[in-house]
Formats: C-alpha cells, structure tokens, sequence
C-alpha cells in the first residue's frame, strides 16, 4: 500500500488496470488511495460534491466485471448520468432530492468496463455555464490557481483528475464542457462525434445533439480505451455514429500520415483573442510542421449571427423543457428563486420562444454542419486555440453574477472556439500543449471529419509523445 501511496500519480487508468491485473495491488487498495486523495485534496478545489465510498466497496466485495480497467476508480459528473439509489443533482437546488431508480446505459457499460465508480463532481447549474460555480455547492477552484475557474461545466471532473484523486473522470459536453475544463487544468479532453456514446435510456439526445458525454483524462490512451468501452448505439437511439474501423485503442501510437490542417485563432463568436491563446495555437502548429504535417491557415466561413442565435434558442429551449418538467413532478410551477439568475434569464427567454423559432433554429445548425463538413473535405482537421482567454477568475462566470454583461463576455471568451463543433457533431480535443504566463494552462483545439476520432487519437498520440504533458502538474494548492 505503501509504494502504491507514494507511486499512484505515476500511473494513468490502463496503467493501474495492469497492477491489479497482475495482483500487484488490490481493488481495494487503489480505492482506498483514492479516497484518500479526495479526503485531502478536494478541500482545497471543491471538485467531489458526492462520496459514494460505500457504493465502490461495495461494488468491489461483490465481484467485478473482468474489463479493460477492471478495479480502476472513476468519478460521474453529477449531470446528465443516472446511478441507481443516488442523487443526481444537475448542480440546481430543483434537483437536488432527484433520486435514480436505474442506472443510465453510459454508467451500465462503464460498470461492465469493471470501473468503481466512487462518487460525483460539481458542476454548474444545468450545465450551461463555462465555470464550475453552483449556488448549491460553492465553486470548483483551479488546482493551478485556486483563485480562478476550472472551466466547466465539468470543471469538478477536471479539478479531480488535475490534482490526482485519480487518473479520468466522466465529462460532458455541449458547448465545450469537456474541452474547456480539460483546457483550463492542462489535461486531454475528447469530445466524441455525435451519437459516439449513447444518452439513454431516459434521453435519445442532449441539447438537439450538440451534446455528448465521455471524459477527461491525463493520458490520451485512457480516453481511447474508454471510449472503446462505452461507444455504440443503444437500443431505440434516433441515430448512429459511423463505426469505427478497429478499437480506438489501436489508434494510438499509429502514424497519422502528413495531415492537412487548417489553422484559425478567428473564433466564431465575435470577441478579442487574448495573444497567449492565439500563440498556443501557433505554436502548436508549428510543432505539427515539425511533425510532418502541411499547415495552412484557413477556416469555415458560417452565418455567424444566425448560427450563434440558433444555439441559444435551442438551448434555452431545452434547459426550459428540462426545468419544468421537474418543477412539474414536483407538483407546482417554476418559480424565479427555484434557479440562479442568469438560469431564469434563460427561462424567460425561452418561454418567449415559439415553436417556428425552434424549427428554424434546427434547420440553422444543421445548415452550419454541412459548411464545417464540406470544410473538412479539402482539410483532415483544423486547429484553434480551445478558449480565447486564459481561465477567468472565479466570480465572472457565476451564474449567480450581478454583471450580466461581464458573464456574457466571458462566456464568448470560453465557448468561442468550441461550440461549433458540438452543433456540427463532430470530434474535437483539447490537448495540452500551452502554459500562460500567470502559470494555467492552455489547451489547443483539434477537430476532424465526423466519425474521425481514429484521427485525433494517432495526432494526439503523435503530439504526447513528441511533447509530453503528464508530468507537468499542478503544485501542492495548500
């Protein structure tokens, strides 16, 4: 217990996945360490909103699954994901009673991978905000710089995984709430093509699509060997992802070939790009050449206005949809205290909606996906910055702010880059590759052809090997 005390940080999930396998350390031993971690280090970034310690042993005393991280601990996003007896509380005092009677099909095969789920992270209210700051749980801190923003929404995944509860955490993403945690605390974080990973059974989608679970992660392996393990349609889904020629797995450490990559720091949310952002791409790009791939700067040209109004009414339409329907179940109306300020903003809005403006905000994205594609015809993928700005200071995205104006800024600032690619539906990562002046890193947004994740994996690989980031972590945050 002793050595793996001391060499646990060393080891990403496949890698403590191999110990156990060869009887070198226990389950129980890796999930003791774990919480040991969480027991003194979430204090600090308020990154664990729920233990499940009993659950994990539990789960562990009655036998696991032999899968591929068979004993591994794992952490749920406390949104969007169902475990059987547990709150799920989407970061809203409306849900926070909101009890599970069946797992979601995404926790039934992370189960099957033989994964110990050991409890949930914090998020912001109903996921829309880029910055982890919940009026229920307080604010997730920056394990670089506790004094800003983890990203979000799956900021208390990332803060997990960035100051070594554990290797990977479960994350989601609709506008970039895998990528832009995984930007902010210097980790990798994929978000697979639309319909990769299943929402059932309670959902056939998130957000009209632009929303997609899978993970943040040190190693880009893990992420690949994870998606192998959750991927593929569940029954009744509305829609497929294209299959995957082998195991995502397999594509790692495969050579890319010479890509075509397409370089922008122009996001298309209008705002200033902040030049350390803009030079991480740059140097990215530059690192990529070095690599043998062609670069040149280039971008799909979208109706900007059109496609940036069409993603807020269709996520206003859902979060209204969503809110509700538990205010419903609850047996009363949706009142303005039930929610954050910013989050009844969005209400409003979306109750002035009508159902024309949704159809037409369908046929906008779907519109804008075509360009993105036709885009990707001529290139293999495109490089951008994953935020415009450095992590904001807490305080600027809370979704309880008193200045709107500097909320919808930085907002732009966060989702700039990445949202797009949600409403298109295809893969994109942030990979770790940049470090501000101030000390907090900067991620570098790669996205490719829909259904090409064994792109991004063979690049991203390419790129972790010929720069490595998984020892350069943050230090002791006391």
């Amino acid at each position: 217990m002793s050595r793996l005390a001391a060499d646990f940080e060393q080891y990403d999930g496949l890698g403590l996945a191999e110990l156990i396998r060869k009887k070198e350390v226990s389950p129980g031993e890796v999930l003791a360490a774990t919480l040991e971690r969480i027991d003194t280090r979430n204090p600090a970034v308020n990154a664990v909103v729920m233990r499940m310690d009993e659950q994990a042993r539990g789960a562990i005393r009655a036998g696991l699954p032999d899968g591929p991280f068979k004993g591994v601990p794992y952490l749920l996003k406390d949104l969007g994901v169902l475990y059987t007896g547990t709150i799920t509380s989407f970061g809203s005092r409306l849900y926070a009673n909101y009890t599970a009677d069946h797992d979601s099909e995404i926790v039934a095969r992370l189960k099957r991978a033989g994964l110990v789920i050991a409890g949930k992270t914090n998020t912001p209210e109903m996921g829309i905000a880029p910055s982890t700051e919940p009026r229920l749980f307080g604010p997730t801190r920056n394990p670089w710089k506790l004094t800003h923003s983890a990203g979000g929404s799956s900021g208390g995944a990332a803060a997990a995984v960035a100051i070594g509860m554990l290797p990977m955490a479960h994350a989601t993403d609709g506008g970039g709430s895998i990528r832009i945690p995984a930007s902010a605390c210097g980790l990798f974080g994929l978000k697979p093509t639309r319909a990769r990973n299943p929402a059932g059974p309670d959902a056939g989608e998130g957000w009209s699509g632009a929303s997609i679970g899978h993970a943040v992660t040190w190693s880009v392996r893990d992420s690949a060997a994870l998606l192998d393990a959750t991927a593929g349609p569940d029954v009744g889904d509305p829609y497929w992802a294209p299959p995957m020629a082998r195991p995502f797995l397999h594509e790692v450490g495969r050579d890319p070939g010479r890509l075509r990559i397409a370089l922008t720091v122009t996001p298309w949310i209008e705002g200033p790009v902040d030049p350390e952002c803009a030079e991480a791409a740059r140097a990215a790009a530059r690192l990529c050449a070095s690599l043998g791939h062609h670069i040149e700067e280039a971008r799909p040209q979208i109706d900007e206005a059109a496609w940036l109004q069409a993603t807020l009414t269709i996520v206003t339409a859902s979060l209204t949809f969503a809110l509700e329907t538990r205010a419903a179940a609850l047996g009363r109306i949706l009142k303005e205290d039930d929610v954050e300020p910013i989050t009844w903003q969005r209400v409003q809005l979306g109750r002035s909606l009508s159902a024309a403006d949704y159809a037409r905000a369908i046929h906008t994205v779907h519109r804008t996906g075509r360009v993105v594609a036709r885009f990707l015809e001529t290139h293999d993928v495109l490089l951008t910055p994953t935020m415009a700005k450095p992590p904001h200071p807490l305080g600027v995205l809370s979704l309880s702010t008193t200045d709107p104006a500097a909320f919808m800024a930085a907002r732009s600032a966060s989702v700039g880059f990445t949202s797009l690619f949600n409403s298109s539906g295809h893969p994109a990562m942030s990979v770790p590759l940049g470090m501000s002046q101030s000390g907090l890193p900067l991620g570098v947004q790669f996205a490719a052809r829909f259904g090409d994740e064994a792109t991004l994996f063979r690049l991203a690989s390419q790129l972790e090997a010929a720069q490595p980031w998984k020892d350069r972590r943050p230090g002791d945050p006391a």
